[in-house]
């Protein structure tokens, strides 16, 4: 099966991330939201990312101009009919992402395969609801995606080993690092990883520490390129609320259960960096 044309539906940190790497490997690609504002937000990312990687000589006025040149943006789930290919990275709701699937499954060629990305929900649940669940993937993408070089390639057992290969082969031409991970909730890294955020909320209630000590002392103490708190503000409580929401419902263990701080930020509008203010205040400096 040969790529020759890539879609991304969701013009967000995430979908960018990936519309961008896809642009870098010389793959023309489409990316899609529900609207122009989200469109052009998402471009204007991966614009603003590509010149200062020209004002710092990483790249070259040709090679940003090269990249612009293979990534379009559209609110049209039709301008992915012709895609070989259609990552999905819209928010982290399964009965979006079922709905988003539906129609593609509706619009997309036959052997088009389908990759959702996703940080913990299950990739047979959505495969399951298209016509062709030997071709539908999940990946999980790390943030910011044009940095990290992680990408978890997630198959279940419905999916083509052929599919898996192409899919895992193509990640590493995108400059990407791939591991196999199965349809396990929570695949690999955040298995692991989300716990170690939930308790160090969970230490900040009980007062163990404040925000900045327990972030300064897993840097220092760990090594940790960031601390607790300021990963849950880049990556969003948001998203990890639903994280711990999906690993509670299927396991049913209190340390997967999301901690009472959580749910009332993110009742309170406080998800982090995208909201100006999480367990850090962004509208200031700190």
């Amino acid at each position: 099966m040969e790529i020759k044309k890539i879609g991304v539906m969701g013009a967000g940190i995430m979908g960018s991330g990936i519309g961008q790497i896809c642009a870098v490997a010389g793959y023309p690609t489409i990316m899609s939201d529900i609207s122009t504002e989200l469109v052009n937000k998402g471009l204007a990312s991966i614009g603003s990312f590509l010149s200062k990687s020209v004002e710092k000589k990483k790249i070259t006025l040709d090679e940003e101009h090269r990249v612009l040149g293979n990534i379009q943006g559209t609110t049209r789930f039709t301008d992915m009919s012709d895609c070989d290919m259609v990552f999905e990275a819209v928010v982290e709701n399964i009965d979006v992402k079922l709905k988003v699937f539906a129609e593609l499954d509706r619009i997309c060629k036959p052997d088009a395969v389908f990759l959702s990305n996703t940080s913990s929900l299950c990739i047979t649940q959505m495969a399951a609801g298209t016509k062709r669940p030997e071709r539908f993937l999940g990946t999980h993408f790390f943030n910011p995606v044009p940095l990290m070089k992680l990408v978890e390639v997630i198959d279940t057992m419905m999916s083509s080993k052929e599919v898996f290969d192409i899919v895992y082969e193509l990640m590493k031409r995108l400059g990407k690092e791939p591991v196999h991970a199965h349809d396990k909730t929570g695949f690999i890294v955040n298995r692991l990883f989300s716990t170690y955020l939930l308790d160090a909320i969970r230490a900040l209630e009980e007062g163990v520490g404040t925000v900045e000590d327990i972030d300064k002392a897993m840097k220092l103490g760990l090594g940790h390129p960031m601390g607790p708190f300021e990963l849950l503000d880049l990556t969003g409580l948001d998203t990890n609320l639903a994280i711990a929401n999906t690993f509670y419902e299927e396991f049913r263990e209190r340390r997967f259960a999301p901690p009472p701080t959580l749910r009332r930020m993110v009742m309170a509008g406080r998800l982090g960096r995208k909201s100006g203010r999480g367990f850090y205040d962004y509208t200031k400096s700190k």
